[in-house]
Formats: structure tokens, sequence, C-alpha cells
């Protein structure tokens, strides 16, 4: 029964990293918007894979580690591939241009920023939790902004033709990295004390649920990503060390 009780939060931990590498493969034979659906599913996997391991009480180290393995595929990797090829078919960057070789090495230093994120996440695991993360949470960075940003400029060709993407992408890459790697408190997404907050959590979830399930609306999904990130470092920089 204890293995059984382990295996159901490391089975959805197993399929997002999968999916992850799903992801990079669907990108490169060129389904830029079914790849970033691909790591939207790998977030909802994620957040079931938390809720099933604590529900359980079957959180261990090795979920832990596990975790981060798969997190830094699906939420690292995938996402800095998804972009890069982004780049390419809609931002109109050139192979071997220097504006290609600034977003490599923009996605780059995403992933590195993002194992980094993990890594220190690790160390302070086994600690009680406070409800705040150190920095933004790379779930947030790769499966929330950047699915959700590449899906957006799929469905409206016409803003991304008018933008400069060679210019934005590297630039929304680096923030995002700085992001993960700083000591910014984030809140966790947890029960809290405002009942106001927890419905507001519940229904975002569902939301983002809906869409991905059924592969509608990215538009939300960039807005609440957005609102999410700047309430959440506004949250952290506002309130009491807890």
């Amino acid at each position: 029964m204890g293995l059984l009780r382990y295996s159901v939060p490391n089975s959805f931990t197993a399929l997002s990293l999968l999916l992850g590498v799903a992801s990079i493969v669907t990108t490169q034979l060129g389904d830029l918007e079914l790849a970033a659906w691909i790591i939207v599913w790998c977030g909802l996997l994620d957040v079931l894979d938390g809720v099933s391991a604590r529900l359980l009480k079957a959180t261990s180290n090795f979920g832990a580690e596990f975790d981060s393995m798969a997190d830094l595929v699906s939420f690292g990797v995938a996402p800095a591939v998804l972009m890069l090829n982004a780049g390419l078919q809609l931002g109109d960057v050139e192979y071997d241009s220097p504006q290609f070789w600034v977003l490599l090495v923009a996605v780059a230093v995403f992933v590195l920023a993002g194992a980094m994120r993990l890594a220190r996440f690790n160390l302070v695991s086994d600690r009680p939790s406070t409800g705040w993360f150190a920095g933004v949470p790379i779930t947030a960075a790769g499966g929330g902004l950047v699915s959700s940003v590449v899906l957006v400029l799929i469905h409206h060709p016409d803003i991304a033709g008018s933008l400069p993407l060679h210019l934005y992408m590297p630039v929304m890459m680096f923030v995002l990295a700085l992001l993960m790697i700083s000591r910014l408190r984030f809140p966790k997404a947890k029960l809290r004390d405002s009942k106001f907050i927890n419905a507001f959590q519940v229904v975002s979830i569902a939301g983002v649920y809906y869409c991905g399930i059924t592969r509608s609306w990215p538009e939300y999904l960039l807005g609440i990503g957005i609102f999410l990130l700047i309430a959440g470092i506004i949250a952290g920089r506002i309130t009491r060390e807890s």
C-alpha cells in the first residue's frame, strides 16, 4: 500500500517529464502550437503531482528530486526550445544572424537559471513551509508565461507581425531568468487566511484547467500569468517576512 501511495504523485511527475520530451520533439517537427499546449499540460500535471503527494502524505526525497528533474525538462528546456523556434518561425529571426545568437544565449541563460532555481529550492525543501518561494518558480516562468506568449502570437499573427519579436523574445527570457534566480519573495498557491484570495486561486486554477483541456483561450492563460506574476512580486514586497 505504501508503494502504491508514492507511485501516484511519481506517476504524474513521470508523465510530465515524458510530455516535456514530447514538446521538444513536437517543436522540432514544426508544430509550435501543439508543443506549447503540451507544456501547459505539464503544468496541469505538476499541480496534480503536488496535490496528490500532500493528500496521500506521499512526499519523499526521491519525489522531490524526481520532480525537479521533470520540471527542468518540461518548464526549462522545452520552453527554451519552443521560444528559439518561435523566433525563427514567428519573429523572422534568420539562422546564424546576430539576432539568432542573442536569442540562443537568452534561452540558454533561461535554462541555466531554471536549473539553479530548482537546485536552490531542493536545498531548503526539507524546512517548514512558509508559504513563499524565493524567486519566481520555473513552473510560472516556463510553464505559465513562455508557452502562453507563443500561443497568443500564433493565434494573433497580426500582432506578431507588428512587433519587433527579435528584440522582445530575448529580453523576455533574460528577465524571466533573473526573476527565477532572484531572492524576491513570491507566494505559493496554498490556502490563505483570506477567503477572497482562496476563492480567486480556485477560480484561476479552474480557468487554467479549462483552457488547457479544451486548448482554448490562450489569452486568458497569458493574462492570468502576467497578473499573478506582477501581483505576486508586489505581495512579496509589501508583506512582512514570515
